[in-house]
């Protein structure tokens, strides 16, 4: 059974850090891409990056590049997103996803979902 599991969500100021980490496990993730999405309050789920697992190239949205780093570590099943200068804006539900493409953008295109990590950043 697959698991992707996320943690290090919570309440921080505004230009603070968080660092997510999402644990994989259930099966080799071998030939996936790992994505972090983000879904605020009444908005739709939105990409905010993805990283291969392989070659540990990545990309993010331009919203959040210089802000927020993805990472990952082959050897522990680890993708962590690493957020610094945190906005008000950047108050959503994160998620992490593995999907077949390090292009894919969209939700639809994931085959696996964790559960979810809130971050909330007060002004």
């Amino acid at each position: 059974q697959v698991r992707l599991v996320e943690s290090g969500g919570g309440l921080v100021q505004a230009g603070g850090s968080l660092r997510l980490s999402c644990v994989a496990s259930g099966r080799t993730f071998t030939g996936y891409f790992m994505g972090w999405f983000r879904q605020a309050p009444g908005k739709e789920r939105e990409f905010v990056a993805v990283i291969s697992w392989e070659s540990g190239l990545s990309y993010s949205v331009d919203s959040v590049k210089g802000r927020f780093t993805i990472s990952r570590d082959s050897a522990k099943n680890t993708v962590d997103l690493q957020m610094n200068s945190l906005e008000p804006e950047d108050t959503a539900v994160y998620y992490c996803a593995a999907g077949r493409s390090l292009y894919y953008r969209h939700p639809h295109e994931y085959d696996y979902w964790g559960q979810g990590t809130q971050v909330t950043v007060s002004s």
